[in-house]
Formats: structure tokens, sequence, C-alpha cells
């Protein structure tokens, strides 16, 4: 499945804190247009019936968090239904995360202890977390930007560490997509233009989405096509997941 590069990541050595903040909250306009977070709630509330009621919490990994916006969003809806979604959210960059801690405590306040913030690479997680770690794992706009070689091993990394289920948004290479990319970043400064850009060349088409399904040989996983919004959602639950 070789993709024309990898991206520049917005949290690179070489990004100053004004061009990451700026990233950042970008990121978070683009995560809404695309509905990172709705994918997200959409896959937890089908599956919230089989959750229990008694209060036990329900786990959850972000990877490559970024800002943090969709944990954010994802622990609000938890909460206004009674569910105790706690989220572990982590990003490979310190910069990141303390903007992040920012952003959490802007929009949950300080009394709110459901999400944690971990430095931590995703190629590495096995090294921190045991398997079967969290009820659920999930990651948007992260797989593309690996390199080819290591976008199957991060998704086996994350089955592992899921004990009920998984969702992975990331971009589906196309025009649309391309158009999107010109229309979410208009009025963005150029170092913006320039990383969505190469995002979306960077990024997946339906030949390469179902390679990786072939590949990884997991058959509670679907995807989802998001042809308008450019996107896909690879996501799925194991069977009897509430009976482990």
């Amino acid at each position: 499945m070789p993709r024309r590069h990898t991206p520049k990541r917005i949290n690179a050595p070489d990004v100053s804190c004004e061009e990451l903040a700026a990233s950042l909250t970008a990121l978070r306009r683009i995560n809404i247009r695309l509905g990172s977070a709705r994918a997200l709630i959409t896959n937890l509330k089908s599956w919230s019936h089989a959750w229990p009621t008694d209060g036990t919490p329900i786990t959850l990994l972000d990877v490559a968090s970024g800002s943090a916006d969709i944990p954010v969003a994802a622990r609000t809806w938890a909460a206004q239904r009674g569910f105790d979604l706690r989220i572990t959210a982590i990003d490979a960059h310190e910069d990141t995360l303390a903007l992040a801690r920012e952003h959490v405590r802007t929009e949950l306040g300080d009394g709110d202890t459901g999400i944690t913030l971990q430095c931590a690479d995703a190629r590495n997680l096995m090294e921190l977390f045991a398997a079967q770690s969290f009820d659920y794992v999930h990651a948007s706009l992260f797989l593309h930007t690996l390199p080819d070689i290591e976008v199957l091993t991060a998704l086996r990394i994350m089955e592992r560490l899921a004990r009920r289920g998984i969702i992975i948004t990331d971009l589906w290479r196309s025009p649309v997509t391309a158009l999107n990319a010109r229309s979410f970043t208009l009025r963005a400064p150029e170092h913006i233009k320039v990383d969505m850009r190469s995002s979306v060349e960077a990024s997946f088409t339906m030949r390469d989405v179902r390679d990786i399904c072939h590949r990884l040989e997991v058959p509670w996983w679907n995807v989802r096509w998001k042809p308008f919004r450019g996107c896909f959602t690879l996501a799925g639950e194991r069977s009897g997941a509430w009976k482990l």
C-alpha cells in the first residue's frame, strides 16, 4: 500500500510553540468538520447498551491525542448519560501535552479527573501497558502520519490493548478530501495549509484500507466510508465483549 510520503508532524522538533498552538486550534476545527468526535461517540453509543450500570468505569485509550478535544467530547457525552468514561490520552510531545492540559481544564474544569494525559510514543505502548489494559482504543488522524511499514504494527498494538473494541478514523485520499482540505484551511496560516495538503497526499485510498483489513484478519472490524467528509472509520467491538 505505497503512499507518496509521510507528512511533517505538527509537533515536529522544529515547530515553534506559536505554530504548534495554531496547528492544534486548526486541528480541533478540522476534527469538527470531519466528525471525528462524532465517529467515536456514535460507536460508543451503539455499544453502551451493554455497559455496566453499577458505576464501573469504562476505560479508553486515545492515541496521539493532540489537544485532547476528542477525549473531552467523549467524556462529556458519557457523563451526560451517567457513564464514568475514564480516558488515557497519550501524545509523544510534551509541548502538545501542555496545551492539551490547558484545553482540558478550560473545557471540563479543574475538578474533573476523568482524562489522564501521558507522554508516550504510540509505537512503544506494549512496553507501558499490558495486553487488554483498556476497554476501548481510539485514534483519529494518526495512521496517515506513520510510514507504511509501521501502520500495521500500530494497529496490531492497538488491537492487543483493546479488551472490547477499537475506533480508528483517518483521511481517505480523494478529490473531495483535497477540496475539503482547501476549504477547511482557507483562512489558516500558510504552514497549516501546507500540513493539511501534505496529510491528504499521505492519506489512504480505498484499496489501501482494504489491504490493511485483509492483512490484519480481524473479523470484528468494519469500515465505514464517509465520502463527503473525506474520511473513513475502522471500528468494531468483539463479539460478547461484555461477557469477558
